[in-house]
């Protein structure tokens, strides 16, 4: 399995200078997100890496260059990371499309490493990680990509839901897991949407299209394990003082 991931925009949201460091630089006990997500990925076996960079590229080479880990890491750049976050997918195209399933990642993800586990041990080969804890009525429901659900399956994924009978809705983590084949049909979706020159869309949109035109695409809730996206200056904060502190450390660690 390969993993693709993003970790190329300008993360403004947090209020921050123009020039600081990505998200993925963000640091909780010394270490980067980006050094924890190859660490858990390592512990998971998924040594082929490729992350999409944009917003302070360099910054990102320097960290790696720093870790050199056994997760082998290939960078592809897009210079248009200041637009909408399809054309960051649109550069993993070569990934996806390489006849292998594929783990998707958004790379500003604080998490533990039982929740990505609870991922790729699930049944289904097209699946989404999720958190159903979450409730509709939620002050944050606003912002959150939902994962529609009805009869245990996805009927609607997006921020903005045009489902209009589910039984519930979940939390979307950021992460994903395609087979081969659903992995390809992905690339097909987005060039449609490069075709129409509507590249200034989120890439949820494409990732909506590809899953409701997919038969038995599953999900897995969370269970509780303690994760985060990070977006805005309370997430940060909350980040530190809730969510990092109940992490448990990889096995063999001694964390």
């Amino acid at each position: 399995m390969r993993v693709a991931m993003l970790a190329a925009g300008l993360g403004a949201r947090l209020g921050r200078e123009p020039e600081a460091p990505p998200k993925a630089l963000l640091r909780f006990a010394g270490e980067s997100l980006l050094q924890r997500h190859l660490e858990i990925l390592a512990h998971f076996g998924l040594f082929d890496v490729t992350l999409v960079v944009g917003h302070r590229a360099d910054a990102i080479e320097r960290e790696l260059a720093r870790l050199r880990g056994p997760v082998r890491v290939q960078t592809r750049f897009n210079p248009d990371y200041r637009a909408g976050s399809l054309l960051s997918l649109w550069a993993l195209r070569d990934v996806l499309g390489a006849g292998e399933p594929v783990l998707y990642m958004d790379a500003d993800v604080l998490y533990d490493w039982r929740l990505l586990a609870r991922l790729l041990e699930a049944p289904d080969q097209d699946c989404l990680l999720a958190d159903r804890a979450i409730v509709d009525a939620d002050a944050d429901a606003e912002e959150a990509v939902k994962v529609c659900v009805r009869d245990g399956r996805v009927v609607d994924f997006h921020k903005r839901l045009r489902a209009t009978s589910y039984d519930y809705w979940a939390e979307w983590v950021g992460f994903a897991r395609f087979g081969a084949a659903s992995a390809a049909r992905l690339v097909g979706v987005m060039q449609s949407y490069v075709d129409r020159g509507r590249t200034d869309v989120i890439y949820e949109e494409a990732m909506r299209d590809l899953i409701l035109a997919t038969e038995g695409f599953g999900w897995v809730d969370t269970e509780g394990q303690p994760w985060i996206e990070i977006d805005f200056p309370e997430d940060l904060e909350r980040a530190r003082s809730a969510i990092h502190p109940r992490m448990i450390g990889l096995p063999g660690s001694g964390r």
